[in-house]
């Protein structure tokens, strides 16, 4: 088993599909990896020897930030900007979308379930 940033990679997916789930490394970024440490990005994980897994993770801690680096650092951006109280950081304090997405539909995601609001009663016809 392939154990890389404190992740166990999981053994019978590519390469290039394994390494996405550490955090912070997508599809691109796992194809420049295994390229500069000279895999093949079809190889499952499970094939890689222990020289593949070391140069793979000399790559990633020299040059990436992931996992608890990374998680830490959007933290503090968004606190950041929570502290500056800028229209961002607002909308991150309100919990609505952020980066200009419309609310009245959609954006169920940020404002969560919903909350069903009484109508107006109708005037008794006389």
């Amino acid at each position: 088993m392939a154990r890389i940033a404190g992740i166990d990679l999981p053994k019978n997916k590519r390469g290039e599909i394994g390494l996405t789930y550490i955090f912070g490394i997508g599809r691109s970024t796992s194809q420049y990896i295994l390229e500069k440490a000279g895999i093949d990005v079809n190889k499952k994980v499970n094939q890689w020897n222990d020289d593949e897994q070391t140069a793979i993770r000399n790559i990633i801690n020299s040059e990436f930030k992931v996992e608890g680096a990374l998680r830490s650092e959007v933290s503090m951006s968004i606190k950041r900007l929570l502290d500056i109280a800028c229209y961002r950081g607002l909308r991150h304090r309100k919990g609505l979308p952020v980066r200009g997405q419309r609310t009245k539909t959609n954006s169920r995601t940020r404002k969560g379930k919903r909350k069903t609001v009484a109508g107006k009663k109708k005037a008794a016809k006389k």
